[in-house]
């Protein structure tokens, strides 16, 4: 079982940027992938970006030249750069860490873009 603890949302203006981390009681060096997903009330989660365990990512597109995602292997956490944030970046922001047998998800953080 391994537990993964989102922080770093917020409040934030359009323009701004925030960082959030997902800090994994376990070892993500074994997991296949870690991924950054959103999602708003009444809406499905949807997918912002993900790392492959080789370290090759992939974006939403409509996150692509904004947002980064990185990771540090010895500290067992996955981040999210969100730079250039719009209001329709509002949601709960969730970690998710692939170990292909088992997938495990943090409980959310709240990002919210607003002047």
């Amino acid at each position: 079982q391994v537990q993964l603890v989102e922080s770093g949302g917020g409040l934030v203006q359009p323009g701004g940027s925030l960082r959030l981390s997902c800090a994994a009681s376990g070892s993500i060096l074994t997991a296949n992938a870690q991924g950054w997903y959103r999602q708003v009330p009444g809406k499905p989660r949807e997918l912002v970006a993900i790392m492959s365990r080789g370290g090759g990512s992939n974006y939403a597109p409509f996150v692509k030249g904004r947002f980064t995602i990185s990771r540090d292997n010895a500290k067992n956490t996955v981040y999210l750069q969100m730079n250039s944030l719009k209001p329709e970046d509002t949601a709960v922001y969730y970690c998710n860490v692939d170990y292909g047998k088992y997938m495990y998800w943090g409980q959310g953080t709240q990002v919210t873009v607003s002047s």
